[in-house]
This record gives structure tokens, C-alpha cells and sequence, in this order.
């Protein structure tokens, strides 16, 4: 097992213009992934060349403001193919969101990717998570149901359960969940705060990633945080992990404003190794 905590050291990337292939050019795709009767809007950063490629997943946080496409473009310069999309009940995806429907739309897309993995040129032996806050909750929690998928990126991760371990009534719950600072009522959100956070507060083991350590112990995993309240987290992973696991904790803000080259050298990095 590879366990380090180090800092990021990386500030300048290497970028030039790629050369299309002219048989199979690089181009972006929109894509409608059918979620039994319902459809989430996406979209496909396809690589270079008639190949199959290797395929990184970004997941989005609460709402998802922050995209993380500055990263799509670049590993999709390295030769995979990137996908985006909302979760059901986000952002004109059809549904109803909920935390537990985000995990489940991201097994189904990883679905959707085996079943078109000729058309889209997708390598599905190798497919990367990269989740982003609530998104990083996503992906720890679809790792665990994703044998075939071994590496996960979480960045910033929300861990809502612990965010709400100590909440005992729908009264204090909605108090908090309607907090400007930590979320509020989103318009691109199907749901309401009721439904959104009653799970949570009826089933806090499921939600508090502190109980996932060992489900967790054939993974690859990359935590970085802009504070240090994860790191219980961090060493519960850890401790259990006998693949490889790197967390680290940068000077930056929640979407990483000043830190994008490093974070990019850092997926880069991880995706390759």
C-alpha cells in the first residue's frame, strides 16, 4: 500500500493545439443517458484517434456551479475521453434529485458507457471518477458499487452525514439545510429540502463516509481538501486501503480558484500512474 500526505508542488502545464486525426478528431458530443424512463443531459469530450479510450467521469457538487471543464479539455489533450453530465433533477435533467439517485446515476452512466463503448470509443477497464464536493461524496459512494472501476478523484468532498450527525429532528435538519451558507434552496434542483434531507437524517451510517473505510480497501483514491475538516476521513480510508491512497490538504478555496494547474498536473498524474 502507497499512503502519503504531502502538499502540491506543481504551478506550470504544458499545453499545445491538437492535431486531428482524420479518420476519428477529437470533438464534443452532447449525450442524453436514459435513466429507465427519464433522460440526464451530458456531454462527451472524445479523444483523438479510432482507438478505444480510457474515460474520466466528472461529478458534480451541490448544484454544480463549478464544472471542472478547465480539466476536461486537458486530459482529454492526453488522450481520454471525458464525460459530463447532471444528475437527474439537476440543471434540466428529467427526475427527481436526491443524494442516493446522484449514486445511482453515476453506476447507470458507467452502464450506459459498457453498453456503447464501440460507438463512443470508451476503454471500459478503464474508467476514472472525478467528483467535486457533493460530488466527491458521489464518488466514494459509486466506487462501492463499481467493481470494475478501481480509481477515484475526490476533491473537496462533502461529507453530509457527518455535516448532520447530530441532527435528531426534521425541525433542526431544515433549519440547517436552508443555512445560505451551506447550500439553501437551489432552483435547479427538482425536489425539496424535506425530501432532499429526511434520508440523511433517518440513516447517518449510510451518509457519514467515516463508515466506508473498508469497502473501500481495493480502490485507488485521491482526497484533497482546502481545509483539515476530513481528515478523520482521510485516515479511515487510510487505514483500511491496501491499493493506493494520497491525501492532501491545499491553501485554496472551496472550487480550488487558484490551484487549477496543480490540479490538473495532479489528475494527470493520477490517471497515468
Amino acid at each position: 500500500m502507497i499512503s502519503t500526505y504531502t502538499f502540491a508542488q506543481s504551478d506550470s502545464i504544458v499545453l499545445k493545439d491538437l492535431t486531428w486525426d482524420k479518420d476519428s478528431p477529437a470533438s464534443s458530443t452532447e449525450l442524453l443517458y436514459l435513466q429507465e424512463i427519464l433522460l440526464l443531459a451530458g456531454l462527451i469530450y472524445s479523444a483523438n484517434g479510432l482507438q478505444k479510450h480510457p474515460t474520466l467521469l466528472l461529478l458534480h457538487g451541490y448544484p454544480g456551479n463549478e464544472r471542472n471543464l478547465d480539466i476536461a479539455q486537458v486530459v482529454r489533450s492526453h488522450g481520454w475521453n471525458v464525460i459530463y453530465f447532471d444528475y437527474r433533477g439537476s440543471w434540466g435533467s428529467q427526475g427527481k434529485f436526491s443524494f442516493n439517485n446522484c449514486v445511482e446515476d453515476v453506476v447507470n452512466v458507467v452502464v450506459f458507457c459498457e453498453k456503447y463503448q464501440d460507438s463512443l470509443k470508451i476503454d471500459t477497464s478503464r474508467i476514472v471518477l472525478f467528483g467535486h464536493s457533493m460530488g466527491g461524496w458521489v464518488c466514494i459512494k459509486a466506487l462501492q458499487q463499481l467493481p470494475t472501476v478501481k480509481k477515484g478523484f475526490a476533491l473537496s468532498t462533502w461529507n453530509i452525514g457527518n455535516d448532520y450527525k447530530n441532527v435528531s429532528t426534521e425541525k433542526e435538519m431544515l433549519r440547517l439545510a436552508n443555512d445560505p451558507n451551506t447550500g439553501g434552496k437551489y432552483f435547479v434542483l427538482n425536489t425539496s429540502l424535506k425530501d432532499l434531507y429526511t434520508p440523511v437524517m433517518h440513516n447517518q451510517t449510510y451518509f457519514n463516509l467515516v463508515n466506508d473505510g473498508i469497502t473501500l480497501a481495493d480502490k485507488q483514491i485521491i482526497m484533497i481538501d482546502e481545509h483539515e475538516g476530513n481528515k478523520k476521513l482521510a485516515d479511515k480510508i487510510k487505514e483500511n486501503n491496501k491499493s493506493y491512497f494520497d491525501y492532501e490538504v491545499w491553501q485554496t478555496d472551496h472550487p480550488f480558484s487558484n490551484k487549477r494547474v496543480s490540479l490538473i498536473n495532479k489528475v494527470l498524474a493520477f490517471l497515468e500512474r
